[in-house]
């Protein structure tokens, strides 16, 4: 045994010359950083369409170190002339997934580090709490009636880009204003809705679809945009699903499904306050996000919520009544049609 190790240990010295190079924490850190980063960009290509063109060039790479072993001259010499401009393809291919790795890079990451040296805001809230609570019953009531909904709740980053994808509305929000929108065969129901602060911006937005391959295939078309809109901006996304009736939330590219009246008012009062820094909504329980310097502080987390409870209603048309909409709504499909005189 003793042979061998003194016979890796003579290899190393020959090849680094006076033995094994001396290591400190430098060179420690340094290795760590590339190992995550390295892990960090496979989980991002394996996440995106930008895995089958890696799986692809894989196979190339593969193919051009079996023609240098096999000395094939002429794939060699086009394969070189080729290195250079595949740089510049690669740019152009991946434009889409480097835009949203470089925009994830700087919203997670350097604006977290910038807040930490803001002082105070004028207005610890970005929007208050009528808003949530028209929200809440405004997104139940659609969903008891399976009415679709995408609203996009402006966080720190502006989504100027998107709203000039829609109609300009600028109007308040209300339970009733939202319903209306969104109430089908309407000029106004079709896209998203994006809200900055107590107001609607724009309505009939488009927004981008997720490419991410690990959600279920059984998310439809409005699932997929709002957490494609997630992965893109620190706001919050909220679904109302024309097919079940069921409320989910989308944030930074994660997605709660089939949510009550009460945890939706907790994700939006999790996005309410300006100085929270943007975490998953994974956890329900943790603590409440209220800073101590905010005109909410001292003041549980049930305390603060208090105004969810008006929202919690168990009957459908409970909730209908609640948001202002029209109870008669609430019938079934045939009791309608045959008030209408369509049904016999």
């Amino acid at each position: 045994m003793s042979q061998i190790l003194d016979s890796v240990y003579g290899r190393l010295t020959e090849y680094f010359g006076t033995g094994l190079p001396s290591v400190n924490a430098t060179d420690v850190i340094e290795i760590l950083l590339i190992a995550v980063f390295l892990y960090e960009l496979l989980i991002w290509i394996k996440n995106t369409r930008a895995w089958m063109l890696f799986r692809g060039l894989i196979v190339i790479v593969v193919f051009f170190i079996l023609a240098a072993i096999l000395q094939m001259n002429t794939i060699l010499w086009l394969g070189e002339r080729l290195v250079n401009a595949s740089v510049i393809a690669l740019v152009v291919v991946f434009q889409p997934e480097l835009r949203r790795a470089l925009e994830t890079l700087g919203r997670n990451d350097f604006r977290r580090v910038l807040d930490a040296f803001r002082i105070t805001r004028a207005d610890p809230k970005r929007f208050d709490d009528k808003m949530v609570s028209d929200l809440t019953k405004a997104c139940f009531s659609m969903g008891a009636v399976k009415t679709g909904a995408l609203i996009v709740i402006e966080g720190d980053m502006r989504l100027t880009e998107y709203i000039r994808t829609g109609i300009d509305l600028d109007a308040l929000v209300t339970s009733q204003l939202l319903i209306n929108i969104f109430e089908k065969n309407t000029p106004l129901h079709d896209g998203a809705v994006i809200i900055r602060g107590n107001r609607i911006v724009a309505a009939t937005c488009y927004l981008p679809l997720s490419e991410n391959m690990e959600f279920s295939k059984d998310l439809g078309t409005r699932h997929r945009a709002g957490i494609g809109m997630s992965e893109l901006c620190d706001g919050l996304v909220i679904i109302v699903s024309e097919e079940t009736g069921a409320v989910s939330t989308a944030r930074e590219g994660e997605l709660r499904r089939n949510l009550t009246p009460e945890q939706l008012t907790e994700e939006l009062v999790r996005i309410q306050i300006l100085q929270e820094t943007p975490e998953s909504g994974k956890d329900k329980d943790r603590p409440d996000p209220t800073p101590a310097d905010s005109p909410s502080a001292g003041q549980t987390a049930s305390e603060r919520r208090a105004f969810a409870d008006s929202a919690q209603l168990t009957r459908p048309i409970d909730l209908a009544k609640a948001a202002g909409g029209d109870t008669s709504r609430m019938k079934p499909v045939k009791s309608r049609r045959k008030e209408a005189g369509h049904g016999k």
